[in-house]
């Protein structure tokens, strides 16, 4: 590594939460520092159990790894301890940075009344209310809510410390660069911040010059929730058909699907400065690739398609989703 920032490709659902936590289990990661807010799910499948999970970081799964919720973030409180008590993380392990931003009942009321949340389509977690109250500097943040205190901690300087050290940090980014308030192109229908790699990086609390490496994570297909265009959109009927329909893991919405762009997939991964790749759900596309650990092991046609990309995108393809398992993962680094 030492310090890699994870970063979604399209409009979400790209299969980051898969990524971080094959990456804790593979190169025994020390610290994972998850961004963004609640409104976005990672799913980790694990040993056949699902967690879906908007607070915990996904590199939960290997047990010494710390894992932090970034200063830039937005604390739901309950669905917090929800995900502790799910995943069984210890508080030596779970930290929360001070300077966290809280989400409030209030907030997530005024988001589902809000006009926006109509036409956009948001999650109604209550992230946008959220961010507004913190741009106004009258936000309640982590240091401020007593049965946080155990787990609270100085975040940015345990992850700079712990890079000083040598010690390998991975940023776990969440929803997906198409949802950037900022550089998306989408506005108005994005999200309520930046998520991008370089946006990601400061809510962690870490310099540019600190990165290594960012890994933009593609799907084999495009999915998205909510309103906003989607380039190539196919029916439900024959996302359906073409085994692409998917359910949201958080909040349950349908996702609209369209095939792989490779135009959207340079340029994505050009504005972020992408060094690495990583690609999910390849076995959708391709059925026999489905548990494969070898490159050797896929079809021609499945190869064809990752050549593709890497042409295409001028990024290394070195991480290949075969399935949903965790360790569904063909690691191509070496």
């Amino acid at each position: 590594m030492p310090c890699t920032v994870i970063v979604g490709a399209f409009w979400g659902d790209e299969g980051k939460g898969k990524i971080s936590s094959y990456l804790a289990l593979k190169d025994n990661l020390d610290f994972c520092v998850r961004t963004g807010s609640v409104n976005a799910a990672h799913t980790v499948w694990f040993e056949g159990k699902k967690f879906a999970l908007h607070m915990v970081p996904a590199a939960f799964l290997n047990p010494k790894t710390r894992l932090l919720i970034a200063a830039g973030a937005n604390i739901h409180v309950p669905q917090f301890f929800k995900e502790v008590e799910l995943t069984q993380v210890d508080k030596t392990r779970m930290g929360i940075d001070q300077g966290a931003s809280i989400i409030e009942e209030k907030h997530s009321e005024q988001d589902k009344a809000s006009a926006i949340n109509k036409g956009i389509g948001t999650t109604g977690w209550g992230v946008g209310p959220a961010i507004e109250e913190r741009v106004r500097r009258t936000a309640k943040l982590a240091k401020d809510i007593p049965e946080l205190k155990p787990y609270l901690t100085d975040g940015v300087q345990e992850v700079n410390d712990g890079l000083d050290e040598g010690k390998s940090v991975l940023l776990e980014g969440t929803q997906g660069f198409m949802l950037s308030l900022f550089l998306s192109g989408g506005y108005p229908y994005v999200t309520g911040r930046d998520t991008g790699a370089s946006a990601i990086a400061s809510e962690a609390g870490v310099g540019p010059t600190r990165v290594d490496d960012v890994l933009i994570v593609y799907k084999s297909f495009i999915t998205r929730v909510g309103g906003g265009p989607l380039p190539g959109e196919i029916t439900r009927e024959e996302a359906l058909k073409r085994g692409w329909f998917e359910v949201a893991a958080g909040t349950g919405r349908e996702r609209r699907s369209a095939p792989f762009d490779f135009e959207l997939a340079w340029k994505n991964a050009k504005v972020n400065g992408a060094t690495q790749a990583a690609m999910t759900k390849l076995d959708v596309i391709y059925p026999s690739c489905r548990g494969a650990r070898k490159y050797d092991d896929l079809p021609k046609e499945a190869k064809d398609f990752i050549r593709e990309v890497e042409a295409k995108t001028g990024v290394p393809v070195v991480l290949i989703g075969t399935g949903p398992e965790a360790l569904d993962i063909i690691d191509r680094r070496e």
